[in-house]
């Protein structure tokens, strides 16, 4: 039996998204381990070419044979969004409420795994063992339904896991936070809490969604013309708001985008969104007044395939947005993705229609804790420990610092990799590093983040790209070329593209000419040596260095 426990994040600690924590306990040799969320991140200007990221499993992968289950806290693609790509690597059983079951069902029907897959649904105030670990599930609120913490016990002791979490007092779906569980935890004496990070430089409370519905039920009652609203899908509660804002006021609701059809499929399955009117179809809502109708969106972040670009964009099949019109973003600005919104809000501005954002009504609150709601919930559990997560790394560092000054005898502030063993005297400490790499997938491929082919792009995006062809025969002499192709090369007025090319080629020419005998009957060096001059040519001309590759062709 073991005094201590291992905690150790393989994503989601210094960074925001694509969670995957894991729990050991047990000697080394035969420690075993479960699984607490599996979620994905999503590509930007960084990596082109890749639309989603996942932490890499390598580690508990190799330890396959001591990992007894994952633990799925919620829906959200930052906390399950992975499992479907994962779990053949992993071949472990899961472990969701209802809501959260569905939609990993839906996703592993998707990927054609659904009859492979031990998924147990389980209650939400289900107490279940796995192995040594007693895991109780603890009601929170968030901005999507069934969002639980996790208080993990085993013979060392009691950690609470939070998952995402605020405090909601009207959350409008779902029940509010179970403060009598978490207090009595805190009378049981919790030996560690990692705790969401997210919010930690806000002060004061995140609001709640009864606030939200209010001021949207408000906001649809002024306009005239179409409405839309764009939200995230997952956000039951403000998907609820919206149809009760169109319904007030006389209006049908419509939905547009797959994500949004999912996500109302998976919250009626479990018995949400009761009493309202049927949706209505894309192709059925142009023929409603423009007074009558409301559209529930998908691609509040600027999502170039989203349904609010497509309409943006005016290729929508079905709807149309134009003067006189109004899009109410019920949504904030994720960081990374202010340029796509904007370029999003810009298209539509241009069409004449009008824009309403959180910062002109209040019709968006955060599902994460702001500071008063964080030191709300360390007076309630009383950890000894602290371990902050889900923030990047000037997140985890305030929150260490906020937790001591609420009197946290110990905080650690841990990257993805670092193996933290929390003793059952309340301490905590760093012990080793493991491998926490992230996956790219890219089209049907996974590609580990270093892969070549994405440093290639990278530096094809940036300064283009140049291939030099050449036939030379066996005593050394040009038969034919150089010819130059290139992608991404610039031109103006006083320098055509043409004569780009034609420097690049006289360049690549006469480096050959230079070039001994020996060399020129030696394919290898000929590809170097052009190569280099090509380049520098190119930089010269340019100011920058363009990928260039050559190719010689014996004859």
């Amino acid at each position: 039996m073991s005094d201590s426990m291992i905690f150790l994040p393989l994503g989601g600690s210094d960074e925001i998204g694509m969670n995957l924590n894991l729990y050991g306990y047990g000697p080394e040799e035969d420690r075993k381990w479960i699984i607490v969320d599996c979620g994905v991140t999503f590509g930007d200007l960084s990596t082109p070419g890749i639309d989603l990221i996942m932490p890499d499993p390598t580690f508990i992968e190799d330890n396959a044979d001591n990992l007894i289950g994952m633990v799925l806290t919620h829906a959200h693609e930052d906390h399950m969004g992975a499992v479907a790509k994962l779990w053949p690597r992993l071949k472990c059983p899961i472990y969701a409420t209802p809501f959260t079951a569905w939609l990993v069902r839906d996703r592993l029907a998707e990927f054609g795994l659904l009859d492979e897959v031990d998924l147990r649904e389980i209650n939400l105030d289900s107490r279940f063992d796995l192995g040594p670990f007693d895991i109780q599930l603890v009601t929170l609120t968030h901005s999507i339904p069934e969002p639980n913490g996790l208080a993990i016990r085993t013979p060392a002791g009691l950690v609470l896991h939070t998952g995402d979490w605020k405090i909601d007092p009207d959350p409008l779906i779902g029940e509010t936070t179970d403060v009598s569980a978490l207090e009595a935890m805190g009378e049981e004496g919790v030996l560690a809490m990692v705790c969401d990070s997210t919010n930690v430089f806000s002060p004061g409370d995140s609001g709640s969604e009864a606030g939200c519905r209010d001021a949207l039920i408000e906001l649809v009652g002024e306009l005239t013309g179409k409405v839309a609203i764009a939200a995230f899908a997952s956000n039951v509660a403000r998907l609820q708001s919206a149809i009760e804002a169109a319904e007030a006021n006389g209006r049908r609701v419509c939905l547009v985008g797959r994500s949004m059809h999912r996500m109302t499929a998976a919250a009626k399955s479990v018995g949400l969104l009761k009493g309202i009117q049927d949706f209505v179809d894309e192709e059925e809502a142009g023929y409603f007044p423009p007074e009558k109708i409301l559209y529930l969106c998908t691609g509040s972040q600027g999502e170039p395939r989203a349904a609010l670009s497509r309409i943006a964009e005016g290729n929508h099949r079905h709807v149309s947005l134009g003067n006189g019109d109004t899009v109410i973003f019920s949504s904030r600005v994720i960081p990374g993705n202010e340029i796509g919104i904007f370029e999003l809000q810009n298209r539509l501005a241009e069409k004449g229609v009008n824009i309403i954002t959180e910062k002109d009504r209040p019709i968006h609150v955060s599902g994460h804790p702001c500071r008063d709601e964080l030191a709300q919930m360390y007076g309630w559990a009383k950890p000894k420990v602290a371990i902050p997560v889900h923030g990047e790394r000037r997140h985890l560092l305030e929150h260490a610092n906020f937790a001591r000054s609420l009197q946290v005898p110990h905080a650690v502030s841990v990257r993805n990799g670092d193996m933290v063993e929390i003793h059952s005297d309340g301490t905590a400490s760093i012990i080793d590093e493991v491998p926490a790499g992230r996956l790219y997938v890219d089209g049907k491929f996974m590609t580990p983040s270093d892969a070549e082919s994405v440093k290639e792009r990278r530096r094809l995006s940036w300064a283009g790209y140049i291939t030099v062809a050449l036939a030379v025969d066996d005593r050394g002499n040009l038969v034919s070329g150089p010819a130059v192709t290139a992608a991404g090369l610039p031109e103006d007025q006083d320098f055509p593209i043409e004569a780009f090319h034609d420097a690049l080629e006289t360049a690549a020419e006469e480096k050959f000419d230079r070039l001994g005998r020996r060399a020129k009957k030696d394919p290898d060096v000929v590809e170097e040596e052009i190569r280099l001059a090509v380049r520098r040519e190119a930089n010269a001309i340019w100011g920058k260095k363009p990928h260039v590759d050559v190719i010689v062709l014996p004859v």
